[in-house]
């Protein structure tokens, strides 16, 4: 006969995700089982507050006690949505001692614990599966961690934060501002009230880490990718990219460099209007590979949301309970090599350089001869009229060491007939 034991399941956390991972969950039960080979059953959910109202879910299944839900010793799938480096992290690790498999949405903890967990996971015989933890529905960890695996991937470049994506569509369509954007932004719900995380770069450079550990088979942390946020972004910048048919976009570059090390960062940069990725707008996300031998490869879609996160939660569990109920266990990382980082200093991208300067005679001439002292190498120069009646002058580079672009700043910054403000920024594909 048949073994009709069911996959037992608990969730930790009933907010915005879990509340959606559990509707589904319950909506589908009988779909999963069928994808599965075993009955799923959701035996309990964590939560903080066991008064509040939640719609559609038994009050018999909640409890405020996580730790002792995931350590019963009965439970098969620990779905852990709560978020945050504490009390996720011990809760996982308890998960995972006591023979769960584990899956997570949890981008910041992986970005600085995922070997722990990953160590733990294998020690253990059981899954961990995080999907979810980047670009939410976009199904991005799985082909890094299986379907290309037998591919080298060279780069990995990606829109991954929903909320500064749509600021900056907004300033680059609408002419908004920034600050009011960001408003917006939190009335619709993109951002949060704090919105520290998604502006400055944290969110996207924790999903850098994760996904350049996968493509480059070494462990990479968040303390590992250099950031900039958009809080700088301009409108006099939007309009430098139109003017180059570019546009602005937050985007996480890993690559590997000529010497074998890690190039990863978070930048706001200036990228051709032909790229693939100058055209996700609103809060998509996307993700673009580019690889020895399959070539360039695009993934894109939702990249936040609840229900979109679930989807990728609950594609997760399935897959986690298919491997229960079959007896076996995907490997959660693939850090088999000790790649360096490079240093930020040692980074290498093509350079926007906006600057005022004198609208007099030879002071172009000035200008490029301390890029050349350098060595930063000059592919495009443009000046127009500023209204304070200043000259502009707008400085596009050859590829050239970060270092060296830094440093040049510096030097014109001691000229006279440089004005203050000086603006740089990256540049993609044009």
């Amino acid at each position: 006969m048949r073994d009709v034991k069911p996959v037992k399941v608990v969730l930790l956390g009933a907010g915005t995700v879990g509340s959606q991972v559990a509707r589904v969950f319950l909506e589908q039960s009988a779909e999963f089982e069928s994808r599965s080979g075993r009955p799923l059953e959701l035996v309990g959910i964590a939560v903080r507050d066991l008064e509040k109202e939640r719609p559609g879910i038994d009050k018999a299944l909640l409890t405020n006690d996580p730790m002792g839900l995931v350590t019963r010793g009965d439970i098969d799938i620990v779905v852990e949505v709560i978020g945050g480096l504490e009390p996720a992290r011990g809760l996982i690790l308890a998960a995972v001692k006591h023979g769960a498999s584990v899956v997570t949405a949890n981008k910041a903890l992986l970005a600085e614990y995922g070997d722990v967990i990953f160590r733990a996971a294998e020690a253990s015989g059981v899954d961990v599966y995080y999907e979810a933890a980047v670009a939410g529905a976009i199904p991005i960890i799985r082909p890094l961690r299986e379907s290309l695996v037998g591919d080298e991937i060279t780069a990995v470049t990606g829109i991954v934060n929903g909320t500064t994506n749509y600021i900056l569509e907004q300033m680059t369509s609408h002419g908004v501002a920034y600050g009011d954007v960001l408003l917006e932004a939190q009335k619709l719900g993109y951002a949060e009230a704090d919105p520290t995380a998604d502006v400055e770069g944290f969110d996207a450079a924790a999903k850098a880490a994760i996904l350049a550990s996968l493509a480059f088979h070494s462990q990479v942390r968040l303390t590992d990718v250099s950031r900039e946020g958009i809080t700088s972004v301009t409108d006099g910048d939007i309009a430098a990219a139109a003017d180059m048919d570019c546009v602005v976009k937050l985007l996480a570059r890993c690559e590997l460099s000529e010497s074998g090390t890690i190039s990863i960062g978070v930048h706001p940069t200036m990228i051709s209007n032909k790229h693939p990725l100058a055209g996700i707008n609103g809060a998509q996300n996307a993700i673009f590979i580019e690889s020895r031998y399959a070539g360039e490869l695009m993934f894109m879609g939702p990249g936040a949301g609840g229900a979109p996160t679930a989807s990728a939660v609950l594609g997760d569990v399935v897959t986690a309970a298919r491997n229960r109920v079959r007896g076996t266990f995907a490997p959660g990382g693939s850090a088999y090599l000790t790649r360096g980082i490079t240093p930020a200093q040692e980074e290498r991208s093509r350079y926007f350089v906006s600057l005022l300067v004198d609208d007099e005679p030879g002071v172009l001439a000035q200008v490029a001869a301390v890029f050349a002292g350098r060595g930063v190498s000059l592919q495009a120069v443009r000046q127009g009229e500023d209204a304070s009646g200043l000259a502009r002058l707008n400085v596009v580079t050859h590829v050239a060491r970060n270092g060296d672009v830094v440093q040049t700043i510096a030097d014109l910054e001691q000229l006279s007939r440089v004005h203050a403000g000086i603006k740089i920024m990256r540049v993609e594909g044009a």
